[in-house]
């Protein structure tokens, strides 16, 4: 009988249990949310208003940690000097008032989609032109409230910032693109913005860019203080450097052909005037076209760069070359005319020879000759110019001119792409 009533006991015990952990099981967290909220946020037990403590409580300025994360960066332009981002941007403070019962662990933090129920930073970005928030499917914002009264703020944006940019070795240049936030009411007696602790700024792998790579970002604090006071201000610079392949496939090669088609000239007959001349205006007109197109799609700025010195060299090697064939016209004209004038003095040297010969007996013009002869051996020789006799082997002015044309023109530009490269490059170098 005892045995049987301990067994009975034992089994009611066990009962009650299993009942216990069922009803348990059947405890709906999420109404737990609903009364928690209910008790933190309720009718005239928080004012939004009124900002959080300083640190443990103190009278101190509230502070809030701050880090982003980058999606995407569709585009740099040059031209409004301004670039566009998409980003997750997070912040996370402490409100003690925002204190909650965890129910043992089982809470781990609360979620609201309204921002205006909680106290919140009024942070903005300074150098914001254009930005708006992502309401697809849901506005893509979030506010976590953690039991110890740890708010995190979390929202999805896109913006267009400025970047003003220094563009005196484009294409060969580095920008450097900041993204700026700063308190707008509330002073650094009140609150600070600070960078969370470890790796603040992440930024999506592969990330792609057209024309340009993101080679390293570096955060900084920038604090300014105006008549109303000092505001608390964050920074990111995002150093971008150009990819310079797609220029030199696009400006500086088909440059280089046009100067070296117009020194074809150099090469034609000089009668060809027709084709001399067509060809010289066509690389000409071309090179111009080419120049013009390179800086519509550049801002007017007041200063020179790399790549007006490039295209404006060439566009004089090309004209050089034009008027390189108007010399030659001209010498060629001149060496006609000097020509027609020796064979004329020619001609009347011949026809006073031949009535001088009748009146001089074969004595005189006998001892005339030896005289001449003799004159002639005691002049001393002459030393041989290398320079002076290449060049005897091209009678006229004008063919000098072209072949003298021929090695200067590519000696110039070869040295030009000397001094060129090794200047902007190196200057490059020292700015990195």
């Amino acid at each position: 009988m005892g045995t049987g009533h301990f067994f009975w006991v034992i089994f009611y015990f066990a009962s009650l249990c299993s009942a216990s952990l069922a009803n348990n099981a059947k405890i709906n967290f999420r109404e737990k949310e609903k009364k928690v909220l209910d008790q933190i946020l309720g009718a005239g037990k928080y004012d939004a208003r009124i900002r959080p403590s300083g640190i443990n409580g103190t009278d101190g300025p509230a502070v809030v940690s701050v880090n982003i994360f980058v999606r995407s960066i569709s585009k740099i332009d040059d031209v409004t000097m301004e670039y566009s981002v998409q980003l997750t941007f997070r912040e996370q403070w402490t409100d003690e008032r925002l204190k909650f019962d965890d129910i043992q662990g089982r809470l781990k933090y609360l979620t609201l989609t309204e921002a205006n129920r909680v106290w919140m930073p009024d942070l903005f970005f300074s150098n914001e032109k254009e930005g708006h928030f992502h309401n697809i499917i849901m506005p893509n914002v979030y506010i976590r409230i953690f039991p110890n009264g740890s708010v995190l703020y979390s929202i999805r944006i896109s913006l267009t910032l400025a970047c003003p940019m220094n563009l005196k070795l484009y294409p060969l240049d580095r920008q450097i693109c900041s993204l700026r936030m700063a308190s707008y009411g509330w002073t650094t007696n009140d609150l600070v913005f600070l960078w969370k602790e470890g790796d603040p700024v992440q930024v999506v792998k592969n990330l792609h860019l057209p024309r340009f790579t993101l080679e390293k970002f570096l955060t900084d604090y920038c604090n300014s203080k105006t008549n109303t006071g000092e505001y608390s201000c964050l920074k990111v610079d995002l150093l971008f450097k150009r990819e310079f392949s797609y220029y030199l496939i696009q400006i500086y090669i088909p440059c280089c052909m046009l100067v070296i088609v117009s020194w074809v000239s150099f090469w034609l007959d000089q009668g060809a005037v027709p084709a001399r001349v067509s060809l010289g205006v066509t690389t000409l007109l071309t090179m111009a076209t080419q120049t013009s197109g390179i800086n519509a799609s550049l801002p007017p700025v007041s200063y020179t760069k790399a790549i007006d010195v490039w295209t404006g060299v060439c566009l004089t090697f090309v004209f050089g070359a034009l008027l390189e064939f108007a010399l030659v016209n001209y010498a060629s004209r001149s060496d006609m005319h000097k020509e027609n004038m020796k064979k004329k003095r020619r001609d009347l040297e011949q026809a006073s020879i031949d009535a001088a010969s009748d009146l001089l007996d074969t004595d005189s013009n006998a001892t005339f000759a030896m005289l001449r002869q003799c004159e002639v051996h005691m002049q001393a020789p002459k030393r041989p110019n290398c320079c002076k006799t290449w060049l005897s082997k091209f009678p006229t002015r004008s063919k000098r001119i072209d072949v003298i044309s021929r090695i200067t023109f590519p000696l110039v530009f070869a040295l030009f792409n000397l001094v060129y490269w090794s200047t902007y490059l190196f200057r490059e170098e020292e700015d990195e």
